[in-house]
């Protein structure tokens, strides 16, 4: 069925916000509750989810103007608008990270922390540092998604008036992009060290274009792709293969013995047959790629998104910048008390309750803010 072009499509928001909660509980390393998230069940995890979306909310919040044929200056360089503002949110936060491990650098294990998320070189060196830091040169695990969004939003001017004009070409050649920069292990540099950028952008721009074509197409009351009852069953079927691979050892050892032997024998380069996620390798992307395909067909997924029972996930959803801002201090303070008191499911628990209640409270807080305005499409995350 062709997409409302007017109403806004809370589908998105939900899934939006159910990646949200897994991505806040797997930026909690070592917990009982990281079994159950999305990245136990299939080849990808909740961050490539999370980045189709924002290029199909994207598509839908700045799209028109590019559809239309001649946006003005002022609309299309609304997306750097964006950028501006998650640039603001991720000085914000990684300045946050910086207070907490200042403050917490002499308790037992912080700094060998501090060492494993790239955080140590900023403690030791903030003059040389600080810099790079604010300039997106150096980035700390688990706080380096915003850095690929900014990338992301200051392409999208450009994504958005190509993809508005010969939609399938953008997508060839962000594909072919795609396998060039996984082919040859392009990094996006950093600096003063030289580890390069674990999203790199270069790689992970086609599930961005994938999302911005999808929104465009959907302003439309399009699809991208067709219903087609075999393409829903072999989406089907590599998603339940994809899960038992990972759950199974034995089917991953099959399996993995398998894309070496293609590796080995038969020259196929890694991007097609390793799951790197830097580089997003094909396993990884076509699992993303078979789960949206599935879920936008499904209609229970719109019915669930109506259900008042699910609507402090969509709300989550909904509120995607501060909430993410919000979650990533959040998760940095967790593993900081987890390191001072050592594991316990118990701590665990209470750590992840105790964050997801403050999630819902600032996203009720913006609703709250928002609730007399007049309903707006969905923004880019």
């Amino acid at each position: 069925m062709p997409e409302s072009v007017h109403v806004r499509d809370h589908r998105i928001d939900l899934l939006r916000g159910i990646a949200l909660v897994m991505i806040f509980i797997n930026h909690i390393p070592g917990t009982i509750w990281e079994h159950v998230t999305s990245r136990n069940f299939g080849f990808s995890d909740a961050a490539e989810g999370f980045v189709l979306m924002s290029g199909i909310a994207t598509g839908l919040a700045y799209g028109v103007p590019f559809l239309k044929g001649r946006p003005t200056w002022a609309q299309a360089l609304r997306p750097w608008r964006r950028a501006l503002t998650l640039w603001l949110a991720h000085v914000l936060v990684v300045s946050l990270i910086v207070v907490l491990f200042t403050l917490t650098r002499d308790q037992s294990g912080i700094l060998a922390m501090a060492e494993k998320r790239n955080i140590l070189p900023m403690l030791n060196d903030p003059a040389q540092y600080l810099p790079a830091l604010v300039l997106l040169g150096h980035q700390f695990a688990y706080a380096d998604i915003l850095p690929l969004y900014i990338f992301l939003m200051l392409c999208a001017p450009a994504i958005l008036f190509l993809a508005a004009r010969w939609p399938v070409a953008v997508i060839q050649g962000a594909v072919l992009l795609w396998f060039v920069v996984g082919l040859a292990k392009l990094k996006m540099p950093t600096y003063p060290l030289d580890y390069g950028w674990f999203f790199n952008p270069l790689s992970w721009q086609v599930l961005f274009v994938t999302g911005i074509v999808t929104g465009l197409l959907l302003r439309q009351g399009r699809r991208l792709l067709p219903v087609r009852t075999w393409a829903l069953r072999l989406a089907i079927g590599f998603l339940i293969l994809s899960a038992v691979w990972v759950q199974v050892p034995p089917v991953a050892a099959w399996g993995g013995h398998g894309l070496w032997l293609l590796y080995e024998s038969w020259s196929f380069p890694a991007v097609l047959t390793s799951f790197d996620k830097s580089f997003l390798y094909l396993p990884r992307l076509l699992h993303i790629l078979a789960l949206a395909y599935v879920l936008s067909v499904l209609p229970v997924v719109r019915r669930l998104a109506a259900r008042p029972a699910l609507a402090p996930l969509v709300m989550l959803g909904r509120h995607s910048l501060p909430v993410f801002a919000t979650s990533t201090v959040l998760a940095y303070g967790a593993q900081v008390i987890k390191s001072i008191h050592g594991p316990s499911a118990l701590l665990d628990t209470a750590l992840i309750l105790a964050g997801l209640a403050l999630l819902f409270a600032l996203a009720q807080a913006y609703d709250t803010r928002k609730q007399q305005k007049p309903l707006a499409v969905t923004p880019a995350a």
